[in-house]
């Protein structure tokens, strides 16, 4: 069940296969088993728990509040969350508790989503790896994939804990590592100049950075306030597409957010790959001028090929 996407996982619960508690206690056993993995700085228990309870009860009154309502999910620690510690994976913040929560947080806990813990990262988003927290480094779960040690033939987890282990990438590595190891099926992350796409992709999962203005930034503690975006991490992108149906929009506490009412993030469904083109960038010498060029490879019949694209780069002085 865990290992399902977050649709299919709504699905079971809507049809009674698996309870919100059940899938709570589940995600909660493996959290804890993966401890070693330090993607998380607190596992709010008690609390996912009782949010699972809620859930389940609605459930059985038929009133689910939607795709999203008893799904397990983690928030990176710089997004201020009621009545749990916000760290930023830093000293000064430690015992920190806010008195509200962001509104990215309020908004996925108003459509029944179940917040598992906070989860590691770069001291204040400040780092690419994920590995510059009080709280110590947070390792890739890739590192005790099977394929990997017998890659370089290195001992399980339990003989070699601490050494030969990949990083997440960052800042939102514990975000990534959280959702990679099915201890959550969504995760928040915060994204300036990379911090939540980086992680997803040495992970092997999906990081998404909206627009700016599309989701709010209010309560998140920021890094670069011009910069800033909340990202979302999830397994596939149908999910990404999910939770930032539930995210977007205008926030009265955020003045950057756009003024149009979000509308619902619908996929099209794409049954035929070999239409599609993928471009793989080619980069010549760089020039001392404003140049771009874009040389089409190969021109007939795009459908399901590699096509080349050469550029000029650009220096500024």
């Amino acid at each position: 069940m865990l290992g399902r996407t977050l649709q299919e996982v709504s699905a079971a619960l809507k049809q009674g296969q698996i309870t919100p508690v059940e899938l709570c206690q589940r995600c909660l056993s493996l959290i804890k088993k993966t401890k070693f993995l330090n993607a998380y700085i607190t596992i709010s228990e008690e609390v996912a728990l009782k949010q699972a309870e809620e859930s389940e009860k609605r459930y059985k009154k038929g009133h689910s509040l939607g795709a999203l309502d008893g799904i397990p999910v983690a928030v990176k620690d710089n997004f201020s969350t009621s009545g749990i510690e916000t760290t930023c994976a830093s000293n000064m913040l430690k015992g920190y508790v806010p008195p509200y929560n962001a509104t990215v947080v309020q908004r996925l806990l108003d459509q029944g989503a179940v917040l598992m813990g906070k989860t590691n990262l770069d001291e204040f988003a400040m780092g690419s790896g994920s590995t510059d927290g009080v709280f110590g480094p947070v390792k890739n779960p890739w590192s005790y994939s099977k394929q990997y040690r017998e890659k370089r033939k290195q001992k399980p987890h339990g003989e070699n804990e601490d050494s030969n282990w990949l990083i997440t990438g960052g800042s939102s590595g514990g975000s990534a590592a959280a959702v990679s190891a099915f201890t959550c099926f969504a995760a928040l992350g915060s994204d300036t100049g990379g911090s939540t796409r980086n992680p997803a992709a040495h992970c092997g999962i999906v990081g998404f950075k909206p627009s700016y203005g599309l989701v709010s930034r209010h309560g998140l503690i920021p890094l670069v306030n011009s910069m800033d975006v909340p990202g979302i991490l999830t397994r596939c992108v149908d999910d990404a597409a999910t939770v930032l149906g539930v995210l977007a929009g205008h926030d009265p506490k955020d003045s950057t957010t756009i003024q149009d009412p979000g509308k619902p993030f619908m996929l099209s469904s794409l049954t035929d790959v070999s239409k599609l083109c993928i471009g793989i960038p080619k980069v010549s010498l760089p020039f001392h001028f404003t140049e771009i060029l874009s040389d089409q490879i190969q021109s007939p019949g795009l459908g399901n090929r590699l096509v080349g694209v050469e550029s000029c780069l650009c220096h500024f002085y």
